[in-house]
């Protein structure tokens, strides 16, 4: 197949380009230049928020299969939507666990749970503002996914990632925190009550989306391991590993810890597993995820 891959140059994104490649697809990266592409593989050079230039560099060309990786902003979405009328067959959109940071639920969280039509999309908000992003992510994801619901003249899907552990190229530097702070006995702030969440492993994510690229299901999806996974169990198999000491200060307001959380959204991937994916366990992947951020954090 023919797979456009907007962005996707770091962590998971570029074990996914790398996986398609050796799968026999021809791939074709988008990004904004700032980063090259591997040898034997097209690239194209435009800003995603600039309409014109998409259409430039697009002029003339169609793909089977798009995989959005840098998809924030429902204006982002409305953009591609546009932009890729009449140029691809089916559009897959890296999306979040995020979208679900609204629930506090006792069970799994389904991808029914998130009514994508009741979703109130509003484009001209500060996207592009930096810090509103950031600090929106999630709201964000929600809305860019509810544009493609509500009418996308292609075939659309959503991958709705768990917290990604893993890789010595982890670049958000969230479970290092941990790890320095379980070595060195410093104090990890966590709600009074703190919920569990769910997780993969950065290689199992990468494979679920070339899984995915290559599917033909519609619609989200839910994408973890089994076996959520509390703070404790981290920090736990941290002192395993460096020895140290781990020191929970609980907290009522005011900022926690990654990984920590107030609410309870941990995914139920109950629909990956109907479409023919098995996820692997998080004991199966746990110490080799926080091995790679013990050799990083040296």
């Amino acid at each position: 197949m023919d797979v456009l891959v907007i962005g996707g140059s770091r962590y998971f994104g570029k074990r996914v380009i790398a996986l398609l490649r050796e799968s026999g697809h021809r791939v074709t990266v988008l990004n904004r230049g700032s980063s090259g592409v591997p040898d034997g593989m097209g690239h194209l050079v435009a800003d995603r928020d600039d309409e014109a230039a998409l259409e430039s560099v697009l002029a003339g060309r169609s793909f089977d299969v798009v995989l959005d990786q840098v998809c924030y902003t429902p204006r982002q979405a409305e953009i591609a939507r546009r932009v890729f009328t009449g140029r691809v067959r089916r559009y897959v959109m890296t999306s979040t666990v995020e979208v679900y940071a609204d629930e506090d639920s006792a069970g799994p969280v389904p991808e029914s749970a998130l009514d994508l039509a009741s979703v109130a999309v509003d484009p001209d908000a500060a996207w592009d503002d930096p810090e509103f992003r950031d600090a929106h992510y999630g709201e964000g994801k929600r809305q860019a996914e509810a544009v493609f619901a509500a009418g996308a003249p292609f075939a659309w899907a959503s991958v709705r990632v768990a917290h990604v552990l893993g890789g010595d190229d982890d670049f958000t530097g969230r479970l290092d925190h941990y790890v320095r702070r379980v070595r060195d006995g410093e104090p990890i702030a966590v709600p009074a009550v703190n919920r569990p969440a769910t997780y993969v492993y950065v290689d199992e994510i990468a494979a679920f989306l070339a899984w995915a690229v290559e599917a033909d299901f519609t619609g989200p999806v839910n994408a973890h391991s089994h076996g959520p996974l509390h703070t404790a169990d981290l920090c736990a198999e941290i002192e395993r590993q460096v020895g140290g000491r781990t020191v929970f200060r609980e907290v009522e307001v005011g900022e926690v810890s990654p990984f920590s959380f107030a609410r309870s959204y941990g995914m139920d991937n109950a629909r990956a597993t109907e479409l023919g994916y098995s996820f692997s366990h998080s004991s199966e992947w746990l110490a080799r995820a926080v091995s790679d951020a013990v050799g990083a954090a040296r």
